[in-house]
C-alpha cells in the first residue's frame, strides 16, 4: 500500500459537493427578530447575485436574445432591395484577365418577362427590377486596364486593425476600392481554370485589408472543356479558394437559371457589416449636375442623387467626397425614384411587354424639376464648421530667449578658448585637438603653411599648362572624318529618363541593403560638419529608462493638431450622444439629391470619365486634422524599397489621402526606434 501526500493546492472541491447547514448555536428566531425591532437590513445584493438566475430563466433569456437576432437579421434583408430600401448594389469585379462582365451582365439580364430593365449610361452599370419579387438589384462593373485617377506610386492599403500591405499601379484599382465601400454585395468572376492571375490577387489583398463586404463567386464560361477536365478544373479551383475563402461556394454561371440561383443567393446571404460605413449615411451617385459660380467657373455647386444607405443623412453635417475632401450642403431634395418597383406611365405611351423603362437622366434635371420636393435647407447656426486644423496662439508656451548681447558674449567666449598649436602636416582638427604645445610656435606654424599652400599652387599651374600644351598639339593634328546617316528611330528621348529611374532605384535598393545589414550605424557626411549633421540627435544613456518628454522641442506646425485628452472615452460619448438623438433627415432607402457646395469642376469631370462618385457624412469632429498611428505590415509580393519620409496613397476606410509617414518599430516601450525603410519581415508603425 502506498500512501500519497497532496501538496498545497493539489484538491479542490467541486460545484457538487454536499454543503450542510451551519449550527444555529442558540440564535432563535424569534429572539433576533424581536432584537432588531422590525429593522430590515440595508445591505444591498451585488450585482453579480442579481444577475445569476435560475436555469428556466436562463433559457428564457437565451431564447429571447436569439429570436431578436434571428428578427433583425431578417429585417436587414427584407429591407434591402425592397420597395421601402435601396436597391441591393452589386460590385461586379473580374479577377482574371481572360475573363469579362459582358457575358456574366447579358445571362443577369435574360430574365424572365417581370423583370424590367434600365441601363443607366454614363453610370456604368444597369438595374433589375422584378416587381413580381418585390425585389430590385443594381449592378456595377468595376473594369481591369481602364486609365484610372491620377494616383499613381506606391499606395497603403490600412484599416483599424494590423493589416497587409501592397505596392503597385494597378489601371482601375482605386475605382474598385471605392465602390467597395459602399457595395451591399461583391460578385467575384473567376477564370475555369486559373481563378485569378496576379492582378486579381493584388486586387484580393487590397480588398480584404479595406474590408471586404458579402460576396459571392461565379465562374462564367468552361462550357468548351472536357467534361473530365471540367471536373479537374472544378477541383483544382475549390482547393485554391479554400485559402483565400473558406467554406464559399462556387456558382457556375452559363444559363440563365444558374443566373436566376445566384441572384437569389445574392438577396438571401447574409449581409457582411463594415463598421466605418454603418454609424455613417454613404450613397454612389446615380447622377450629377454642376451649376459653376459667377465669380469663377472652377468652383461651384454640385448636385448629386443617390440612394441614402446606412444611417439617416442630416442637411447640417459634413460631406465626404472619396478622393477629394469635405464639403458643406446647403439643401436636400427629394426627387422621384427613378428605380422605383411601380413606375408610372404616361398617358398614350404604351407600355412595353417586359415593362422596359428607360433611363437617360446623367443630365436629365429638366424633366422631373417639377417633381422635385425639399426636404429640408441647412441651418447656418448647427451645421459643422470646415475648420480642420487650430489657429495657434503665439503667446502660448512663451519661451524667454537669449537677447543679442548674450550670443555676442557667447561668440566671444569661445573665440577666446581656441588655441593655436603646431602640429604635423596632414593632421585633422580632431586629431589636433589632443595635441598639447606651446602657444609661441603658433606663429611659425602659419607662416610653414603658407609657403606650402604656395608651391602646391605652383606645382598645379605647371600641371595645368602642360595638359594645355599637349592638347593643344592634339588639336592641330588632322583627323580622319566621315559622313554617314543616322535615321531619326535610334534617338530614345526616354531613354535618359529610364536611365535616371533605374539609377535612382539602384541607390534606393543599395540604401536598404545597407539599412539591413548595419540598422543602428548612420555614416557621417563628408561635406557637412557632423555637429550640424546630427544637432537634432540626441544622446540617451540608456534607450529603455532614461526620461523623454513627448512634447519636447516639437516643431511649431504640430501647434495646429487638435488633441484628444481620451479619444475613446470621447468617442463612446459621441456615439452614445448620436444614439439618444433623434435627428430628422433622409432616411435610409429614400432617393434625394444633396446640394454641396464649393466643389471643384474636377468631381464632376472624374465623374464624367466613368469613375465612382462616392459619399460619406461625417460624424462630429471627423473634419479636425489630427495625427494617426497605423500599424502596417509588407505585402510579400512587393519587392521595391519603401523609403520613410516618402509620399504614399493611404486608403483609410472611407478616406483616400497622400501623406509621407515616418517608420518606427512596435515595441511596448515609451520611446520607439525609428525606421529608415518598410522591413519585409516585421510590423511597422506608420
Amino acid at each position: 500500500m502506498v500512501a500519497a501526500a497532496a501538496g498545497p493546492g493539489a484538491h479542490r472541491p467541486g460545484p457538487l459537493k454536499q454543503q450542510n447547514k451551519a449550527h444555529k448555536g442558540g440564535k432563535h428566531s424569534g429572539a433576533s427578530q424581536r432584537r432588531a425591532g422590525g429593522r430590515v437590513s440595508v445591505k444591498a445584493q451585488p450585482r453579480r447575485r442579481l444577475r445569476d438566475l435560475n436555469r428556466v430563466d436562463r433559457r428564457h433569456q437565451a431564447l429571447q436574445l436569439r429570436r431578436q437576432r434571428k428578427e433583425a437579421v431578417l429585417a436587414e434583408k427584407r429591407g434591402l432591395g425592397s420597395r421601402d430600401g435601396p436597391p441591393h448594389l452589386v460590385v461586379l469585379v473580374p479577377l482574371h484577365s481572360r475573363v469579362t462582365a459582358q457575358d456574366a451582365i447579358c445571362l443577369l439580364q435574360s430574365q424572365d418577362s417581370a423583370v424590367v430593365r434600365v441601363d443607366e449610361g454614363k453610370a456604368g452599370g444597369f438595374a433589375l427590377l422584378c416587381p413580381r419579387l418585390k425585389q430590385r438589384w443594381r449592378f456595377v462593373t468595376a473594369q481591369a486596364g481602364e486609365e484610372g485617377p491620377d494616383w499613381g506610386g506606391p499606395w497603403l492599403c490600412t484599416s483599424s486593425s494590423p493589416s497587409s500591405r501592397a505596392v503597385l499601379c494597378a489601371g482601375d484599382l482605386h475605382a474598385v476600392l471605392d465602390l467597395a465601400k459602399v457595395a451591399d454585395s461583391l460578385l467575384f468572376l473567376l477564370d475555369p481554370t486559373d481563378g485569378w492571375d496576379n492582378t486579381g490577387e493584388h486586387w484580393l489583398s487590397c480588398l480584404f485589408a479595406q474590408g471586404l463586404p458579402s460576396y459571392a463567386l461565379a465562374v462564367p464560361g468552361g462550357t468548351d472543356l472536357p467534361p473530365k477536365k471540367r471536373i479537374d478544373a472544378r477541383k483544382k479551383l475549390c482547393k485554391a479558394l479554400e485559402k483565400r475563402f473558406p467554406e464559399a461556394k462556387l456558382f457556375p454561371l452559363n444559363t440563365e437559371q444558374e443566373s436566376s440561383l445566384l441572384l437569389r443567393h445574392l438577396a438571401t446571404q447574409k449581409q457582411r457589416h463594415l463598421s466605418f460605413r454603418d454609424r455613417r449615411a454613404h450613397l454612389l451617385a446615380h447622377t450629377a449636375q454642376f451649376l459653376p459660380t459667377q465669380e469663377s467657373g472652377l468652383v461651384g455647386t454640385l448636385k448629386v442623387s443617390g440612394f441614402v444607405r446606412g444611417q439617416p443623412l442630416h442637411v447640417n453635417s459634413l460631406v465626404h467626397i472619396v478622393g477629394h475632401g469635405d464639403f458643406q450642403m446647403s439643401q436636400v431634395d427629394a426627387p422621384p425614384d427613378p428605380l422605383s418597383l411601380n413606375p408610372r406611365v404616361v398617358k398614350g405611351q404604351k407600355r412595353s411587354e417586359d415593362m422596359e423603362v428607360q433611363d437617360d437622366s446623367v443630365g436629365g434635371y429638366d424633366e422631373m424639376e417639377e417633381d422635385i420636393k425639399v426636404l429640408m435647407k441647412a441651418d447656418p447656426s448647427k451645421q459643422e464648421s470646415l475648420q480642420s486644423e487650430v489657429v495657434p496662439d503665439p503667446m502660448e508656451g512663451e519661451q524667454t530667449w537669449p537677447t543679442e548681447e548674450e550670443l555676442q558674449e557667447a561668440e566671444a567666449s569661445l573665440k577666446a578658448n581656441r588655441r593655436v598649436v603646431k602640429v604635423p602636416k596632414g593632421t585633422s582638427k580632431y586629431q589636433a585637438a589632443w595635441i598639447v604645445d606651446d602657444e609661441e610656435e603658433g606663429s611659425e606654424k602659419n607662416d610653414d603653411d603658407e609657403d606650402d599652400d604656395g608651391m602646391d599652387d605652383d606645382m598645379l599651374e605647371e600641371a595645368l599648362s602642360q595638359e594645355g600644351e599637349s592638347s593643344e598639339e592634339e588639336e592641330g593634328a588632322p583627323e580622319e572624318c566621315e559622313t554617314m546617316t543616322v535615321s531619326d528611330c535610334l534617338r530614345d528621348d526616354q531613354y535618359d529618363e529610364k536611365v535616371e529611374e533605374d539609377e535612382q532605384m539602384l541607390e534606393r535598393y543599395r540604401q536598404e541593403r545597407m539599412d539591413e545589414m548595419f540598422p543602428d550605424e548612420v555614416d557621417t557626411p563628408r561635406d557637412v560638419p557632423a555637429r550640424v549633421r546630427f544637432q537634432k540627435y540626441r544622446g540617451l544613456k540608456s534607450f529603455r529608462t532614461s526620461p523623454w518628454d513627448p512634447k519636447e522641442n516639437l516643431p511649431r506646425d504640430y501647434a495646429r493638431i487638435f488633441q484628444f485628452q481620451d479619444f475613446s472615452r470621447t468617442r463612446k460619448h459621441l456615439f452614445r450622444q448620436i444614439e439618444k438623438e433623434e435627428t430628422e433627415g433622409a432616411l435610409v432607402g429614400w432617393y434625394v439629391t444633396l446640394h454641396i457646395c464649393n466643389v471643384p469642376v474636377s468631381v464632376v469631370e472624374s465623374f464624367k470619365e466613368g469613375k465612382p462618385l462616392v459619399l460619406f457624412s461625417l460624424l462630429p469632429h471627423e473634419q479636425k486634422m489630427s495625427v494617426l498611428n497605423f500599424l502596417v505590415r509588407r505585402h510579400p509580393s512587393n519587392n521595391e524599397p519603401v523609403k520613410a519620409k516618402e509620399e504614399l496613397i493611404f486608403h483609410c476606410g472611407f478616406r483616400r489621402f497622400r501623406a509621407s509617414p515616418l517608420f518606427s518599430q512596435h515595441t511596448s516601450a515609451d520611446k520607439h526606434k525609428l525606421e529608415r525603410f518598410l522591413r519585409p519581415d516585421a510590423a511597422l508603425v506608420v
